[in-house]
């Protein structure tokens, strides 16, 4: 197994697609000139608004996105696997996939992922997330294959699911990738301990590309892209400013890690009794 260069992306993405793209391009290109030869891009790449009849308005089916076409030029041209952590995909019905694509060095979509939990939650100090209103949650895990390896595919939110994770390294990915638009709140709070926890637990590299900063539609995202090795180092993080960085991934690592503690394979399923109860209270 090969060793590679993988980039995150980070960007601070608007209401614009135009703009969006042309900014997601100019780094793409920079990380691919650093020598990456797969680069990952955050969470909701082409658009960030939270008002679903603009956001309706913005997009398209995949078939006729001219941003996917665009971004599968791109790959061809640089000769990466380019990894849009996700975009709004207008499905019949106006419903919309929060959807992840993976297009290789000859343009072809090699994998697609709908994330599959959503995030709904009110915030102290007024915020409020409803992904499910805007949404269709998927419900089906990806692996794809890498030219080096296995690849995962999660979307934000999902990094609370350490079963997905699991799922995932099971299948054989040893390098997992986390799109995010994290809340910049909970992303003080958890977002490097939610990475490299699923990092260690399933003895995977991590490359989480994030948005960050203040944004046009009133949120503000976390930042702080990184990647982590399988022992839960973090090899490269950014700060809240758009840019990329970049960090040597070597699939050998995983598979050395997951043999110096082999929780995927020490792994039991286990029952709950029942617990007796009286009245309203568990003996």
């Amino acid at each position: 197994m090969a060793s590679f260069k993988a980039a995150c992306v980070q960007m601070r993405s608007g209401r614009s697609v135009q703009a969006n793209v042309e900014a997601a391009e100019a780094m793409i290109r920079e990380a691919a000139a650093a020598g990456a030869g797969y680069v990952l891009t955050p969470e909701m790449t082409t658009i960030l608004d939270r008002d679903k009849a603009n956001l309706l308005a913005s997009i398209g089916p995949e078939d006729i996105d001219p941003s996917l076409q665009r971004f599968r030029e791109l790959a061809r041209e640089l000769g990466i696997h380019l990894h849009i952590g996700s975009m709004a995909i207008k499905l019949p019905d106006d419903h919309i996939a929060n959807r992840s694509f993976l297009i290789a060095p000859n343009g072809a979509i090699v994998g697609r992922y709908d994330k599959i939990h959503m995030f709904d939650v009110d915030l102290s100090g007024g915020e409020s997330y409803r992904e499910s209103a805007t949404y269709r949650a998927g419900d089906t895990a990806v692996v794809a294959d890498l030219p080096w390896t296995k690849l995962g595919l999660t979307v934000c939110y999902d990094v609370r699911f350490p079963v997905l994770h699991r799922t995932l390294a099971k299948a054989g990915a040893a390098v997992i990738a986390v799109p995010a638009a994290f809340t910049k709140k909970t992303g003080e709070a958890h977002w490097d301990v939610l990475l490299r926890a699923r990092a260690i637990e399933t003895g995977s590299y991590i490359v989480a590309a994030a948005q960050g900063g203040h944004h046009e539609d009133g949120r503000d995202t976390y930042g702080h892209s990184m990647i982590i090795d399988p022992w839960g180092k973090i090899l490269v993080e950014a700060g809240i400013e758009p840019g990329i960085i970049v960090a040597d991934i070597d699939p050998a690592f995983s598979a050395s890690a997951r043999q110096a503690i082999p929780a995927l394979l020490n792994e039991r399923s286990f029952s709950l009794p029942e617990i007796p109860m009286v009245g309203s209270f568990a003996i």
